[in-house]
């Protein structure tokens, strides 16, 4: 049976380069970073260099770069780092009703604790629209956190407005860039980032491993407290192995990035227009244009998109209904009950990501599968009268 993978917005393959790369430190090159003999300041050169390829792909300086177990938990020390240095300068915080739990949980949690959370509302395509920030900021705003691109349905904020109008406004600005980093360019000086969280599993690196950016300049307290590792901001003997494979995930993905991207949105395109044209009653979910390379979610009408993925699954297929963190759920997707989906139409989304393996081949393959499916589940569902 062929197999295809269309799930990398929930995790990509490890690229063979990066674990060619990351080998000699699960092996050999064993020594702790923080250590002063031979051993040790070998796998802190490693540290280092990686730092330095993590911060060349996003324009910042090494000093920059905080390296994290992944990017939930640079989405907490962002979130809860700000909050906690600077709630004597007020307690509100905005956001937008589609990010990625990691963000929304965390500002739960920081509501619990006394602060004020503003979520923004998206428009159809799932969008947040500048002057919205513009509006939402008062006198006792503290941060700004909007998502770089969508995880499920890949809609791309304008996030240098959004940078722009908070530094008029002095207030620091977060942006959850996990699924857009490696796939799209990213200055962080130009498109006026204060602080950029990233994951290197999106990226074709390894699980376990992510980074925080935070311009210099911005102190914020660790969320982890133990050892003196990444200059007192991280506690914890370093990841070494997993540090490596991000440094060299992101180096290759940023080596030919606009070249990459307009591939993956060829195919991209090629995917969407088929599904169109062979399956009545769908819709593209998210911006048609400001969508990230490799993202295609659709709404399919009259059937659960719980049993699409299963039927894909029998075929060889690996999709997804939303985001990963929450397949276990039967709740649709928060995403597009945000974007003014009714809950029916919402239970029958299906994301299709694609990734640097992904082929011509595969988009082939899943457009001759996937209107039988379609067809095969309508003619069983007591909603539709096709």
């Amino acid at each position: 049976m062929r197999r295809v993978y269309m799930d990398n917005a929930a995790t990509t393959s490890l690229n063979k380069e990066v674990l060619n790369a990351m080998i000699p430190y699960l092996t050999d090159i064993y020594g702790n970073p923080s250590s002063l003999h031979y051993f040790g300041q070998q796998a802190h050169t490693a540290v280092e260099n990686a730092r330095h390829q993590v911060a060349s792909a996003l324009g910042a300086a090494d000093n920059e770069i905080i390296f994290t177990g992944c990017g939930t938990e640079s989405d907490n020390m962002a979130l809860k780092g700000v909050a906690e240095k600077y709630q004597n300068k007020g307690k509100h915080i905005i956001t937008s009703s589609v990010e990625h739990h990691a963000i929304l949980h965390t500002c739960q949690y920081l509501e619990k604790h006394g602060f004020e959370i503003t979520y923004l509302p998206v428009d159809e395509y799932g969008m947040i629209k500048a002057e919205q920030v513009r509006n939402a900021i008062r006198e006792d705003t503290i941060l700004v956190s909007i998502m770089f691109g969508n995880n499920e349905v890949g809609t791309i904020m304008p996030i240098k407005e959004i940078g722009e109008i908070c530094h008029e406004r002095s207030v620091i600005f977060h942006t959850d860039a996990v699924q857009a980093v490696g796939h799209v360019e990213i200055d962080v000086k130009k498109m006026n980032i204060d602080m950029l969280s990233l994951s290197a599993h999106k990226l074709h690196g390894p699980k376990g491993v992510g980074a925080l950016y935070i311009r210099k300049g911005l102190i914020i307290p660790p969320l982890l407290h133990g050892g003196a590792q990444e200059r007192k901001r991280r506690a914890g003997t370093e990841n070494v192995a997993g540090i490596v494979g991000l440094g060299k995930a992101i180096e290759l993905a940023c080596t030919d990035i606009t070249g990459n991207a307009q591939r993956m949105s060829s195919l991209r395109d090629k995917l969407i227009a088929g599904i169109e044209s062979s399956i009545p009653e769908v819709k593209l979910n998210g911006h048609r244009t400001e969508r990230l390379p490799g993202n295609v979610n659709f709404s399919i009408k009259y059937i659960e998109g719980e049993s699409i993925l299963l039927m894909l699954d029998i075929n060889g297929i690996a999709a997804s209904s939303g985001s990963a963190c929450t397949s276990g759920s039967l709740d649709p997707s928060h995403v597009l009950l945000a974007m003014g989906m009714p809950h029916e139409t919402a239970h029958g989304s299906v994301r299709l990501t694609l990734g640097d393996e992904t082929t011509e081949e595969d988009i082939d393959y899943v457009l001759s599968v996937l209107p039988e499916i379609v067809m095969k589940l309508r003619k069983m569902s007591p909603l539709y009268h096709g």
